[in-house]
């Protein structure tokens, strides 16, 4: 799935476009004891609640594709009688109507997340009317050939707010405030199947988690079973790995800051695509080769990506692994960061004898919020009177 596909999705989670049929819930104490749950249609709610569920289910697609938004892909053998993906399938065909299913999906999820607090989940069943798009992209809502219906669980965190004073206006009086248990946003949670170039795709599933560093693996492989890809972490520490061996002798200040020119320019041009730019072995190796790369480091550039693609390492997203914010330069002793267009500020130069990070600066400085002058190349000492 790309933002354009998850963002029509989350037009569904409003009440003008609502295509909820079902919803159910289970609160999880600490101690991983069901202590209660419901099961209704979701348009029997309160108008109230729902809004506040809606808020919810948004969440569940919020953030960015490859960081908070996981494609995730269900290796074969799931998809059989008795694996995950199998079993998703029968819940998601129930459309939350088969009880022992419900209450055998809420004991996979309690068993495999490792979550010590308390935490709530939510299940709800949608069926979508895709509508079919004109050539020139526009939507046609009386013109629809096929129906997406999929499930999403919503793992929030419950905890009890905070204690406070509050103002009580039957008794006219400022008292201590009642502290009551409260579903936050979601944590973790997927969408299956996965709509993918807008329509049904149930070989694959699109997982969320509020914090992309802290994906319960546990989770993801009891109860989908899916290959989970490299964090954005991760594909940025291998990155910067792959670029300093393969540049090796190459990978000097120059080089490192025209190839972060290079991505820099690539993902501008490709910011308004729905789906995020990927570096794949071929990008990679053009890359590199452009900025230095020797032909004996590219051969094992090209051994080492053999490697790891045996490993089902994916392509790295291109915003995973350069920063598109700023220019950062690290030394033992200094941090400086640079606006990512204005990186022809900083030279690398060797001032008597020793190499020195020289930055350009105009009429206007700063130092620790203290306007100062600049230093003037031909500024003299004036002699005293």
């Amino acid at each position: 799935m790309n933002k354009k596909e998850a963002n029509e999705i989350k037009k569904l989670f409003t009440p003008a476009n609502c295509a909820i049929s079902r919803i159910c819930g289970c609160y999880v104490d600490a101690e991983k004891n069901k202590r209660t749950e419901i099961k209704e249609a979701f348009l029997s709610l309160p108008e109230e609640e729902a809004f506040k569920y809606f808020t919810i289910f948004r969440s569940g697609l919020s953030g960015t594709i490859g960081k908070n938004m996981v494609n995730m892909e269900f290796p074969l053998h799931t998809e059989a009688e008795g694996g995950t993906q199998n079993f998703l399938l029968k819940l998601r065909d129930s459309q939350l109507k088969d009880d022992a299913l419900i209450e055998e999906f809420y004991d996979k999820v309690i068993a495999s997340y490792d979550y010590g607090e308390n935490f709530y989940i939510v299940l709800i069943h949608c069926a979508y009317d895709i509508p079919a798009r004109s050539s020139d992209g526009l939507e046609m809502d009386d013109a629809s050939d096929f129906v997406y219906e999929f499930i999403q669980c919503s793992i929030c965190p419950v905890k009890l707010s905070k204690a406070g004073l509050c103002y009580n206006t039957e008794a006219n009086v400022i008292q201590n405030r009642s502290r009551d248990w409260i579903v936050e946003a979601p944590d973790t949670g997927f969408l299956f199947p996965a709509f993918t170039d807008r329509n049904t795709d149930i070989h694959s599933l699109l997982y969320y988690a509020k914090n992309p560093e802290q994906m319960p693996e546990r989770l993801i492989d009891e109860l989908l079973g899916c290959v989970m890809p490299m964090s954005a972490k991760s594909q940025k520490e291998t990155f910067q790995a792959l670029v300093e061996e393969t540049l090796g002798d190459n990978c000097d200040f120059e080089t490192v800051k025209n190839l972060h020119e290079n991505l820099n320019e690539i993902l501008e041009e490709t910011k308004d695509e729905p789906a995020p730019f990927t570096l794949d072995k071929y990008q990679m190796k053009r890359l590199l080769e452009n900025n230095g790369a020797s032909q004996e480091k590219l051969e094992e550039f090209e051994q080492r990506y053999n490697e790891n693609e045996e490993m089902s390492v994916p392509p790295f997203i291109a915003s995973n692994v350069v920063n598109t914010r700023s220019f950062e330069i690290k030394t033992t002793d200094v941090s400086i960061k640079v606006a990512p267009d204005k990186t022809y500020l900083v030279e690398n130069r060797m001032i008597d004898g020793r190499p020195c990070i020289v930055i350009g600066i105009s009429e206007h400085v700063e130092i620790n919020g203290i306007t100062v002058r600049p230093i003037a190349a031909d500024r003299t000492m004036e002699p005293e009177e």
